[in-house]
């Protein structure tokens, strides 16, 4: 099946346009217009990783034609609105970076300047963490970690003078705050101010572990981790990450290697093995072992949640092409108007099912350009 991946890839480039994408199914279910947005971020992202591990030019020459569309010659950013603050805006951002060393276009460099005036005015909440969304107040959702704090290290890095304080406080106060001491799981997400309806009055935590948020984390450390030179940083960095994996890994299906839509509750009548969440914690798992922090025993177990996912929902459909299937379309906690998203199995369970979203598609990709470095390494 690894050989028809690339193929995979390259029907969904082929029949896309930067208006028009065919992995970005929110957008085309709901008809939005042409924005930017945290799901096209994460193909682009995906796509660039595949040129650089393939060299082939096809995959960063379409992701310059297509986040071109978006960044004007000045560098402000179609359908981008700073006043919304909402962190999943700033994620796309992350591939700026690349464009910017790759072509030295001051444009791209405006662009992230932009992007980070935001992280400057972003509200926080009283343990100095960022909201979310404005539309989130005092909250924090695991997805932001990876939404916000790639980019916020790769612009320290760049532009900022390296210190990277912000983002560890902010780690830490996942750690503290939203990890569960028995289960060794992440919670989705955390309302500091106690008082949304879907919080514990007493913690202000989510009740349940959601896949998906949990992989988010996950790539978020591995990400950033890979960013960072040897020190302090980079080592207490990674000692959350193995911690984290170490939690999720005792919940992996046994057969397939993946993991479930609500982590802790396995066969539990309308939970299912989730593509998106596995593929984000099979991608981590493998790079945390290329870059030492993990233990060599997790690459070959991303590998088989690899494998796994691409036995259980890599088929060819009526027409001959493969899909990816498996992947849930969304899910969320709120606002108020919005007590259908209560964070309970039930409602996680609930949200529809899709094939080639990218929330999926993205991180198996990126899964497979590890097992691709595994390969040309000789380790497979």
């Amino acid at each position: 099946m690894y050989e028809k991946i690339e193929s995979f890839i390259e029907r969904l480039i082929d029949g896309s346009e930067p208006d028009k994408p065919l992995w970005n199914i929110e957008k085309i279910k709901l008809g939005k217009p042409p924005a930017w947005n945290y799901i096209d971020g994460c193909m682009i992202t995906a796509l660039l990783s595949a040129a650089e591990i393939t060299d082939d030019k096809k995959y960063s020459d379409f992701a310059e034609k297509f986040i071109n569309y978006y960044i004007s010659d000045e560098g402000s950013i179609r359908g981008y609105t700073i006043d919304n603050f909402n962190l999943d805006d700033i994620n796309e951002g992350r591939v700026l970076f690349d464009l910017y060393g790759a072509t030295g276009k001051e444009k791209y460099k405006n662009a992230i300047l932009l992007l980070r005036e935001q992280l400057e005015k972003q509200p926080r909440t009283i343990t100095g963490s960022f909201w979310h969304k404005k539309i989130y107040p005092h909250q924090v959702w695991l997805d932001g970690i990876y939404m916000a704090q790639v980019f916020y290290v790769r612009f320290q890095q760049t532009f900022g003078g390296g210190s990277i304080t912000d983002t560890m406080h902010q780690i830490r106060n996942v750690r503290q705050y939203m990890f569960d001491e028995e289960k060794k799981l992440l919670y989705h997400g955390l309302d500091c101010s106690k008082s949304v309806f879907w919080a514990d009055k007493k913690t202000g935590l989510s009740s349940s572990f959601w896949l998906r948020a949990i992989g988010w984390f996950t790539v978020a450390l591995a990400d950033i981790i890979g960013y960072l030179d040897d020190g302090a940083d980079r080592d207490e960095i990674s000692g959350i990450f193995r911690e984290v994996i170490a939690g999720i890994e005792q919940y992996a299906d046994p057969e397939t290697g993946m993991y479930w839509q609500v982590v802790d509750q396995g066969g539990r009548e309308g939970n299912y093995l989730e593509t998106s969440g596995s593929s984000m914690i099979a991608y981590a798992m493998m790079k945390g072992a290329r870059l030492g922090v993990l233990d060599k025993k997790y690459a070959e177990q991303g590998r088989k949640t690899f494998d796994g996912i691409c036995e259980k929902y890599l088929k060819f459909g009526e027409n001959g092409e493969l899909n990816l299937g498996g992947i849930c379309l969304m899910a969320g906690l709120g606002p108020d108007e919005d007590r259908r998203r209560d964070g309970s199995f039930e409602y996680y369970i609930s949200e529809p099912v899709v094939e080639n979203d990218a929330k999926g598609v993205a991180p198996f990709v990126l899964c497979y350009t590890e097992v691709k470095r595994m390969i040309v390494s000789g380790q497979s």
